[in-house]
C-alpha cells in the first residue's frame, strides 16, 4: 500500500518521512491540492533505483546489437576484457 503524504505534512512532519523513507526504502507520495505532486525516497533508494534504470537501458541496447548482428564470440570478449584488465585500462 503506497505511503501517501500532504505536501502540509511533509513541512510539518519531514523528520518522521525522512525517517520513514530511510528505514523502509519505500517511497512517499506527497500531494498538492489532492492531486499527486511529488515522490520524496531516501537517496539509497533512489541511487538503487537510477542503477536499475541504467542496467535495463544497457541490456536493451545489447538486445538492440545483437538483433542488429554486432555479436562476437565470448572467447573474444573475455580475451579482450583480461587484456584490458592486465593494461590497467578496466
Amino acid at each position: 500500500m503506497p505511503n501517501i503524504k500532504s505536501s502540509t505534512d511533509l513541512r510539518n512532519n519531514y523528520n518522521d518521512i525522512s525517517t520513514f523513507c530511510r528505514e523502509s526504502c519505500e517511497p512517499v507520495f506527497i500531494t498538492k491540492n489532492g492531486q499527486g505532486d511529488l515522490v520524496v525516497m531516501s537517496i539509497e533508494t533512489y541511487e538503487a533505483l537510477s542503477g536499475k534504470l541504467e542496467l535495463y537501458r544497457l541490456l536493451n541496447e545489447g538486445r538492440a546489437a545483437v538483433k542488429a548482428g554486432k555479436k562476437r564470440p565470448l572467447h573474444e570478449v573475455m580475451k579482450d576484457i583480461k587484456q584490458g584488465i592486465s593494461d590497467g585500462g578496466i
